[in-house]
This record gives structure tokens, sequence and C-alpha cells, in this order.
């Protein structure tokens, strides 16, 4: 019997460590290099089909071209969206969980509820995506046709009715009301689409919907729009007014997204998430698809974005106390 070949020992090292090496764990700059190796979940704080919802796929139908992996979305709606920001807070810090998410409970998430297991010191911004321009509705068969009417009839009486369905419709009508000092009562709904049918039927007189989720229900003839609250017209309905120009002076409110990681993912992972959603961001194809839907597309730094928030909470924090609405 021949004897066996006698392997050098640096070549024998060599070969195991390249057998090896990709399953002894940290290896930081090969983790970082193959991000993403597997499917990633981008969790948003709202139900499926909600606008939110609508407008996280779009984006993610498209990052997920670029990154070479599927992105799940995971709805995780209830208690001001604080469920999602609770789950990607816990999360491992490696990218593959990352939450997509509005300004409000991001910039003043203690106003909302109590006791919230994570903070603003919990994440790592990313990168900003869009605004969205809300839309003031009532009933198509209401009598009321713009915001001096509804404004009008609202403080005609001491019994009125109104929705929510998020921090931000929260807010913007915690704004109106503490502006135009009419009495109304708040409904909490767990989504607009619950809200829809009591908008419809007249049984709340109004409500502050986003643009995404309700532009089908005004082309559809289901509910009159009166007003934007974005300091601009929406090319989906260029002949409803601003709340300016409606004679509202100084009222703008605009919420924006961002995207978000976990503190401690790596900055690698986080340059390459910033990359993919700001390429998509900026591109005519997704101004094109996000126009129908009221929303326009965003960009700016993580660094932009903790400013932002910075000055948005105190904002948002004033308009709830003016509104007398405590958290829950």
């Amino acid at each position: 019997m021949e004897p066996s070949p006698v392997i050098p020992r640096r070549l024998l090292l060599a070969a195991l460590g390249s057998l090896l090496l990709p399953g002894l764990g940290p290896n930081p700059g090969w983790a970082q290099q193959e991000f993403p190796s597997r499917p990633m979940q981008a969790v948003i704080g709202f139900p499926a089909g909600s606008g939110a919802d609508i407008m996280c796929r779009t984006f993610t139908n498209r990052v997920q071209e670029l990154a070479g992996q599927s992105i799940v979305i995971v709805n995780k709606p209830g208690a001001f969206g604080s469920l999602s920001y609770a789950q990607v807070a816990s999360s491992k810090p490696d990218g593959y969980t990352f939450l997509m998410a509005g300004n409000a409970l991001m910039s003043t998430s203690s106003s909302f509820v109590k006791n919230l297991p994570f903070d603003r010191k919990s994440f790592i911004p990313v990168t900003s995506i869009a605004e969205t321009p809300f839309i003031v509705t009532v009933s198509a068969s209401s009598t009321v046709k713009t915001m001096a009417e509804l404004i009008a009839n609202l403080k005609s009486r001491t019994k009125n009715r109104y929705g929510t369905n998020n921090p931000a419709n929260t807010v913007a009508t915690a704004y109106l009301r503490s502006r135009e000092g009419f009495n109304a009562e708040p409904v909490n709904y767990k989504g607009a689409a619950d809200a829809l049918v009591d908008v419809e039927n007249g049984t709340l007189d109004f409500m502050i919907f986003d643009g995404a989720f309700v532009i089908a229900h005004i082309k559809s003839g289901k509910l009159r729009p009166l007003a934007v609250t974005s300091n601009y017209r929406v090319k989906a309905l260029p002949e409803v007014p601003t709340m300016i120009e409606a004679g509202f002076k100084d009222y703008e409110f605009n919420p924006w997204w961002g995207v978000y990681v976990p503190a401690g993912t790596p900055q690698p992972v986080i340059d390459k998430l910033a990359g993919w959603f700001s390429a998509v961001a900026k591109s005519d194809e997704i101004a094109k698809a996000l126009a129908p839907l009221v929303l326009v597309p965003v960009t700016i730094t993580a660094a932009e974005m903790s400013k932002r928030l910075d000055a948005d909470g105190p904002i948002w924090n004033d308009n709830l106390k003016a509104a007398g609405i405590e958290p829950q």
C-alpha cells in the first residue's frame, strides 16, 4: 500500500481555516460584508391595509430588490404603535429586524403611553423616507363643504365626535381643537378602516385621516376632503386647499417617516440599509408611485433625523397638553 502523502502543516491549517471560519461566530468584517444573508423583517405599528402599511410595502418591495433578500412586513398595531417599537428595541441588533415609523411616537413617546420599555436611545436612526400629509374629511353626505363651515358647525354644538387611530391624527386634531376652541369627544379606533364607516354615516362629525389610506375613499365619493394639513397642495387632490389657504394661519402638520434599527447595530449594516432606502426614496419611480397615495418621498440623514425629532417633541407635547390628552 502506498504511503499517504505528507501535507505541509501550513497548507493543512489554511485549508481547515477556510472550512471553519464561516461557522466560527464573531468575525465582524465577514458578517458585515455578507449582510444580508437571509430575509429581513420590517416592523410597523399599523394593521395590514392601512395607509402606513401601503407606504411601507411600496418601499420594501423595491428595497428588497437592491438588498437581494426578501423583506417581510410585520404588522404590530396597538397602544399607539408602541408594540412595534418594543419588538424592535428588544430584537438582536444585526439589521435583520428594523422599525419603520412616523415621527410621533419616536419624538414624544411618553406623552402617549406610560411606562414604556424603550425610549429614543433604544434606536438608531437610519434615514427618512417620506412625508405623509393628512386630510381633514367629513361624510360625503354632510352639509359641510369647507373648513370654516366645519368649525362653525362644531362651535355651535356642545357635543361633537371625531375619530383617532394613531399618534399623528391624535396630535393633528388636538392641535386643531386647542386653536379653535370647540368641544369634541375623541373616539379611538384600532385602525383607520375601523373608523371609516362611522365617518361615512355621520356618526363622527369629522376625522383627520392619513392621505395614503383615505385617498381611495375620497376618489370613490364616500368622503369629502376639506383641507390637507401640509403647507403644500398634494398632487392627488390639487383642488383641495391647505389648512393655511383655508384660513388657518400657521396650521401645518406634516408627519414624516423613517427607518430605525436597535441600538448596537453595526455601522456598516446601518450604512447599507440607509443606502438602499435613500436610493429608493430619491428615485423617479418611487415619486410616481407615492404621488397617488398622497405621499412625498423625503430623505435626510440620521443626524438630520435626530435634530428634527428634537424639534418635533416639544410641539407635539404642547399640543397634547393643550387639548387635555393624558398618556394612557
